[in-house]
């Protein structure tokens, strides 16, 4: 799973019709004439930078619209971020239980459970004690091999208000899903005021319906050989993206931030890992967990349904297509 203590997660998406700062910026429907102007707002969401572009003929009802954004993304932080003591996730760890969790909380956590099922733990939610041993402590084999004794996502119990940790010094991160969860329920309010069009970078990629010329939304990727680079792009449609790599952040160690629970040190199977999917939630987790898995586990793991698909690169640059459809960035 990656970054557990959520210190530079980034995904490395750049919204063509948002990123104004780069050469890309011309891409995707916001140049064709007659179209609605675009507007902007950048921010953090969860830790990550983030960017939503919204076309509306009303620009004001828009820009009132990005306000309440912020007023959601603070609510959002006050669920799961790990830095603030006074989240429900860091008093979840801090006292193993937490009696009134919100809804949040509790949908988030139960669908990194399930991803950590499917995967055979590739995606793990207790994975945090050892990605902050790696991060504190490196080279203290005892310490990681104590960490590690912590990863039980079975004595994780998540009922109709509380959650409990079953294990005394267990803790939870969901930072390898939180921010996906936050690009949904953005996409969520805005369709629910009646927006049609928007593109939504919470940490993950979301796109709102098509773009104003009714085609898809043009997203430019990284080139994983040359991070400071693009390479391709995907078209989203009313979907999300999501893009795990190795490349993102570096640990004190060595290795990267994407730890395989499995043996406690980086994953090295693939050098990234990209899914398109409905909800940026699904993909989130899924990019994650299929980068710990490798090409050798990642078909059994892609659920079989419309509309996802993953792209796993090789350390040998060959690309690999999983799921329902074919393409090609």
């Amino acid at each position: 799973m990656s970054a557990g203590a959520g210190q530079g997660r980034r995904q490395f998406l750049r919204i063509a019709a948002a990123a104004a700062a780069l050469p890309l910026a011309v891409l995707g429907a916001q140049a064709l004439r007659g179209a609605p102007e675009p507007v902007r707002w950048r921010g953090e969401a969860l830790g990550a930078e983030a960017a939503i572009t919204l076309w509306h003929a009303d620009t004001r009802r828009a820009r009132a619209a990005l306000g309440r954004i912020e007023a959601e993304l603070a609510r959002l932080r006050r669920v799961f971020d790990l830095h603030d003591p006074q989240s429900e996730i860091a008093r979840l760890n801090a006292q193993g239980t937490l009696a009134s969790a919100s809804g949040d909380l509790r949908a988030v956590l139960t669908h990194a459970l399930e991803v950590a099922e499917a995967s055979g733990g590739a995606f793990d939610p207790t994975i945090q004690p050892l990605w902050r041993a790696l991060s504190d402590r490196p080279g203290d084999a005892r310490a990681h091999a104590a960490a590690r004794s912590l990863l039980a996502r079975e004595a994780v119990e998540v009922g109709a208000r509380r959650i409990r940790l079953g294990r005394p010094g267990m803790q939870i991160t969901l930072n390898g899903i939180a921010q996906g969860h936050a690009a949904d329920r953005l996409a969520a309010m805005l369709h629910a005021e009646g927006f049609e069009t928007a593109l939504i970078d919470a940490g993950e990629v979301r796109a709102l319906g098509p773009g104003p010329d009714g085609a898809a939304h043009a997203v430019a990727l990284i080139d994983p050989a040359a991070p400071t680079r693009t390479r391709g792009t995907m078209a989203l449609r009313d979907s999300a993206l999501a893009v795990s790599g190795g490349y993102g952040l570096r640990m004190p160690g060595g290795g990267h931030h994407i730890v395989d629970p499995a043996t406690g040190t980086s994953a090295e199977r693939v050098i990234e890992v990209v899914v398109e999917a409905p909800t940026a939630r699904e993909a989130d987790a899924l990019s994650t967990a299929l980068y710990v898995a490798g090409p050798e586990r990642a078909g059994a793991i892609l659920p079989r349904r419309a509309g996802v698909r993953a792209r796993l690169m090789r350390t040998t640059g060959e690309t690999i297509w999983l799921g329902d459809r074919t393409g090609r960035a």
